[in-house]
Order: structure tokens, then sequence, then C-alpha cells
């Protein structure tokens, strides 16, 4: 996420910003055919046009207002259509036919989600760094009433009956029981670290919640940095408000949206598939991630994880999902390969039930029940169905506009753009002249030759003749069309944000960076990143916020600034192949330096320490231990990790390396919002902040800490949360 000052910087100020120049990298690509090579003009300004590689002037101004769509909604009768704007923390109320603007409403900041009652008269819309919940009363078209809730309210439902709300907050691991008439809290409801985005079942009885971190191991086995993840969707009883049952998800990090059929019978979730435990040097092998869906319900039996990848076509960031009224399709937005990704459910339900075992790495699968992937704009997220299942609304936060999908034809029929304060129709045109490009090779071949879905390379060879009629039909359209379709011009940290969240430069296009740090933090797994045999140098990862002026990076210290980190090292060992050239790296980096902290929900508001906190402070500083002996200043707490953001930028032995290490001293990592980065150390083996002193400090070299009783380290736990 981003905030609005983010799009204010220049293109001089970033050539300036933290003393990022990038050297011009020399990028020697062999041609994969002569299509590819004369299609290399029009591919240029198809992508100039869809706002990623478009050049910025050094003199222009690039202040930009983004809204960011991330969710969409209609209204019980089908005619609004609600936005929900994540950068412009606003409500956006169309016409769900023409597509006018009708009101913009603001709310808190840095929305997340929002739901309707069932009458529609309600919108409540959970704004995830107020802790606030918004209510807007759609009749008047205003905010009525602004309620408090959890730590970083993340989605919310409301019952049938229109009585109770469910909140789910991403920091506090729970969902909020309100009532919907007052706001007041009734109950807290456990729901799994990360918990963020709800679903109700057709008839009102049940409540569906996934989480976005994956559970910590219950117990302490000293291989926790080397098990597989584990997740579950909480199923909640709303009439009891209490939880009835858990659906675990094994070897899942990363829980998205769900969805029920109208019948009940069926639910689908979103969700990523970490290949953790493998060396990442295996990527080309078949991914560091499966993009996958797991099915529950009566259909299924005991739920079942399908594949969505398929070689060379994958599904990156699977987020937003919804199923056709009449279950004859599931549509899922991947918001890494910017595609809609539909699947077949009876031949879906087919396949399981005819293959008793079959696994969701298999890259053959999703060929038996996957109808097409859908190309929309960047980095869709949310959608959602008109009543009949004949249009699909999908936000697509990084474009700013909303696909709407013919379901019947399964194409983009029109993209709703967002442009600052207005709100326009646009015609299709990147799709339309992907399709009818009839002004390359001598109108003998289209885009669609080789690239059959606007991404795969197809296996035959193309048939000109078919194609040249297009010539003469549609040459002045596509040339007027081009010459006068430009996008707003996108600001530097805006394109590192199209970046970072894209999967395209990756090996086939299989991950970004936002697989591993989701909404750009982190994803609470540990991993094998090098290439130095399997089960060596474990990483546990690191957040991404507020890192600008915390270098070196790496927990061994080696690379001394982002665009390395992200350079060379992303493409050796991420991408497995040199896709960055000098301009989109400075603008990732600019976009990674320049992310936000949370709020810090810990830290007391009056600036004033609770008891515990000041103890725990006092700890910290503290140069003489309990028994009166001095401390070396270089086994003090505060001189590693001083300075603003708790980091001298050095590297130091503490005694934790493990046998498993090949590296030296580590770096000493920041302590921004460290009560949320679980688990802790280099290799991640501390799954809480007390565990790093009370069994992973043996030596008393990470700090001086034998001394201290287990109030001590409580006290000094809780000092470090307000950092």
């Amino acid at each position: 996420m981003t905030l609005r000052f983010l799009s204010r910087i220049s293109s001089d100020q970033l050539q300036r910003h933290g003393g990022i120049y990038v050297s011009r990298r020399i990028q020697n690509r062999a041609g994969v055919g002569i299509a590819c090579v004369a299609l290399t003009f029009l591919s240029i300004t198809l992508w100039t046009i869809r706002g990623v590689h478009a050049a910025v002037q050094p003199n222009a101004s690039v202040s930009q207002h983004y809204v960011s769509p991330l969710e969409v909604v209609l209204s019980p009768d089908g005619a609004r259509l609600y936005v929900l704007c994540q950068q412009s923390n606003e409500v956006r109320i169309l016409n769900a036919s023409s597509f006018a603007l009708i009101k913009t409403i603001a709310v808190g900041r840095v929305p997340r989600g929002f739901s309707l009652s069932s009458s529609g008269n309600r919108l409540y819309v959970t704004n995830s760094w107020d802790d606030t919940l918004s209510v807007i009363d759609t009749v008047t078209q205003a905010v009525i009433a602004t309620w408090p809730v959890g730590e970083e309210p993340s989605s919310v439902a409301v019952d049938r009956a229109g009585n109770r709300l469910f909140v789910a907050n991403r920091i506090s691991n729970d969902v909020a029981v309100l009532n919907a008439h007052t706001g007041k809290e009734e109950k807290r409801l456990a729901a799994g670290r990360g918990a963020s985005y709800l679903a109700l079942s057709p008839d009102g009885d049940k409540l569906y919640v996934t989480h976005v971190y994956p559970n910590p191991p219950a117990l302490r086995t000293g291989r926790e940095n080397r098990t597989a993840p584990e997740s579950a969707i909480t199923v909640i009883d709303t009439a009891q408000a209490a939880i009835v049952d858990h659906l675990l998800l094994h070897d899942i990090a990363g829980v998205f949206h769900l969805a029920l059929s109208a019948d009940g019978r069926l639910g689908v979730v979103a969700e990523l598939h970490p290949k953790n435990l493998v060396p990442l040097a295996h990527l080309e092998h078949g991914g560091a991630f499966v993009d996958t869906i797991t099915l529950f319900g009566e259909d299924v039996g005991k739920p079942v994880e399908i594949p969505l990848d398929e070689l060379e076509r994958y599904a990156s960031l699977p987020f937003g999902v919804a199923i056709a009224p009449d279950k004859s399709r599931i549509y899922i937005t991947n918001g890494g390969s910017e595609i809609v990704t539909v699947v077949d459910v009876p031949r879906l339900l087919n396949y399981i039930h005819t293959h008793a075992e079959f696994s969701a790495l298999d890259l053959s699968a999703s060929s038996n029940y996957v109808v097409t992937r859908i190309p929309v704009g960047l980095n869709p997220r949310g959608l959602t169905l008109s009543r009949d299942g004949h249009k699909l609304f999908v936000a697509n936060r990084l474009e700013d506009t909303v696909s709407v999908i013919d379901t019947l034809t399964n194409r983009v029929a029109s993209t709703i753009t967002l442009a600052g304060s207005t709100t326009t129709t646009s015609r299709t045109l990147n799709e339309k002249a992907f399709n009818i490009a009839s002004n390359v090779v001598e109108g003998q071949i289209t885009c669609t030759n080789c690239h059959i879905d606007g991404r795969k390379q197809s296996q035959f060879a193309p048939t000109p003749k078919d194609l040249t009629y297009l010539i003469d039909a549609h040459k002045s359209y596509l040339a007027d069309s081009l010459a006068s379709s430009r996008s707003k011009q996108i600001s530097p940290l805006r394109r590192g944000e199209q970046t970072f969240y894209t999967s395209r430069y990756s090996f086939q296009g299989q991950i970004g960076c936002a697989n591993c740090h989701i909404d750009s933090t982190f994803d609470g797994i540990t991993w094998d990143l090098e290439p130095d045999g399997f089960g060596r140098d474990i990483v546990d990862n690191r957040t991404l916020e507020d890192i600008k002026d915390t270098e070196p990076y790496k927990w061994n210290g080696n690379n001394p600034s982002i665009p390395v980190e992200d350079g060379p090292r992303t493409e050796k060992y991420f991408w497995r192949s040199e896709n960055y050239d000098n301009r989109v790296l400075t603008y990732l980096a600019a976009y990674i330096l320049n992310l936000p902290p949370r709020p810090n929900r810990f830290r007391p508001v009056n600036g004033k320490l609770t008891p515990a906190q000041a103890r725990g402070k006092a700890i910290f500083e503290r140069t003489v231990d309990n028994n009166g002996k001095e401390i070396p200043v270089f086994n003090q707490c505060a001189h590693c990790h001083s300075g603003p953001k708790g980091t001298d930028q050095r590297s130091f032995e503490v005694g934790t390396r493990k046998v498993t290490d090949n590296v030296g001293p580590l770096d000493t990592p920041q302590l921004t919002n460290i009560a949320l980065t679980a688990p802790y150390l280099h290799d991640g083996s501390a799954r809480t902040l007390d565990e790093i002193w009370t069994i992973y400090n043996p030596t008393d070299q990470h700090g001086r800490t034998k001394d201290l009783t287990p109030e001590d380290i409580h006290d000094l736990a809780e000092y470090l949360k307000t950092q």
C-alpha cells in the first residue's frame, strides 16, 4: 500500500533521493522469431499506454492523484457499483449501467474492505490504518458513524438480520463482533495470524474467515523454521458468535478472499502455496510458489487444493474469488499475472472425483478445468458479479480502472477509468489493438498469432494469409487510436509500485516481489534462498516497512543498497532472468525506500510509557546487570540497536548461528514494528520475542540476559513493541 505523499517526488528528486544511481545495464537477448522482432514497436507502444514503461520527462511535474481501487460490490438491486479506493481514502458510487460517477465519500486512512447490509441501506468500511469502521447511509450517501474496532481492520461482514457486524483484524489476529446498530463490541474471536477476509454463507448461518500469515507452531520442536506453513479457515456460527470449526490448509501461507456458491454446497478460497523448504535455486524447476485455490463443502467433501498454474501460463498472486450464480464458473483475480482465471466448475468437480490422488504441484492439471485467462489491468484485486452473472467487475488497483467483463464471451467489454476526481468509461483499446494489430509485418500477422491470450506464446506457426484482410479494415482505426490515447503521466513511485506487484519480470511470469512481501510488508515464513545446498543458510523474511537508511541489506550484510539487493541479486536468485533496465530498477528502489511504517499500536498516544514498557526501556538501556556487574559496551542492547530505527547498521556475532549457517557476523536488523514480524532471529527459529533470550541466547552474546527474570524479559519485549 502506498500513501498519497509517495507520488510527490519528481524525476530530478528521484535521482537525488537516497543517492540512488543505477549504472546502465546492457541487455543482450536473442530474438525468438521474426514475428516478435516485428512486433517490438507495437508492444512498447501498448505497454506505454498501460503505464509501465512510459518515459518520465526530467523537468515534468509527476505529482498525481491516484485512487487505487481495491474492492468492488454491487447494490442488491444491481443499480449501483461501489468502488473502494484505498489510496484516496474514499468510496465511489457509480451508476452500474452507465458507469457515471454518482458520489464520492471520504472515509478513514487506507481502507481495505467493505460490505453492504442485506437491505443495501448501509455500507460498512474498514479503515486499516485508523482502526475504525465507517458506517455509510447509502440513501443519503454520507458517513453517519465511525466506530473503533480492532487493530488493522481488514474486512467486514453483516449478518442476514442486520444485527451483528463481524470485523477481521489483521494485527490483533481476531474477529471483533459488534452490535450493528450501536457499534458496541460484544466479543473477540481468535481467527488465525493476520485475520483478513470474510465470507458469509448464503443462508447466513456461517461466517468463514481467512488469514494472510501462517499460524505459528503450537509447540516448540526446534524445527519450526524448517516446517511447512500451516493455515486454516475459521468457521463461525453467526447466531452464537462462536467458533465451530477450523478447515485446515496444509502447506499454505497467504490466504485471501473466499466465496460460496448460491446453494451453499461449494466454497472456494484463493491462496499461496510456497515451496520455501526447497532452495530457491530450483525456481526454474517449477517455481517458488504454487498459485492455488482450495475447494470445500458438500460438493467435494474434505478440502481439496487445486492448482491454477500451467507451464508457461502462471496465475500469480490469486486474490479475489467469485462463483457464478448457476455455479458454472469460478472467477479468480491474479494480481501478479494481471489476469482473471476462469474455471469450469463441472469439469473441475469431475476431475476431482475421477482422480483419487493428484498433486497441487502438477502443472498439467489446470488444463482440465481452466477455461481461459482474461487479461485485465494492473494488479487486479477485488471482483463482483452482477445478479444474472453476465457481468464481472474487476478492480485494477494499480491502473485506477475497473474492468467490466462479459462473462458470455470472456472478454473485457469496457473499462471504467477512475482518474482523479472524475470517472470515465474508455474503450478497451489495449485488448482491441492487441487483437487487430494490422500495422505489423506488412499486415500479415497480429499479436494474437503468437500470444493467443495476451500472455502465452503459442506452440504453432501462424498462418499469415488468414489475417491479411485486417490490413485495410483496421489500419486507420489502430493508428488513430494509438495516436490519440495517452495515459496520464505516472509518477516514478507509482511505476515502482507497479513493478513491485507484477510478476512479468520473473522466469515464465511465476512470481513478483509481492509474493513474499504481502501488501509490501513480509510473509511470516523462512526461506532457503541461496544455491548452497538443501537446508543451508535459512533466512527469515524481513519486513520492508521504513527500511530507508538501514543499509546494508540481507542478513549477512553483503548488499550495500536496495538497487543491488533488488537488481542483480533479485534477477539472479529470484527472477532467473535479467529484466530490469536502469530506469525500472530506479523506480522500484525508490518505491521500496519510501514505504512508510504502519501505525504502531503499542506506542502510547500521549508518549508516556506504561510501567512495563518503562521497566523494559531501563533494561534495554542498562550498562550494569542485576548482579551489579558492568555490561561490556558491545553487549549492551542499545549499542547495536541504536539510532532512530534501532540499528547501528553494522554486523556482529551474537551467538545465534546454527550448524546449517554458512554466514559469519549478522546484520543488525531495524526494530520498526518488530511486534508484527514474528518469527525472529536470522533464521526465524524464535517464535516470540521472549524466545530470543530464553532459548536462543545460551552464551549471553545477544545481550546479557541470564540475570533477567521472566518478568524482566516480558517487560523488555513490551518496550521493544513500541519501536
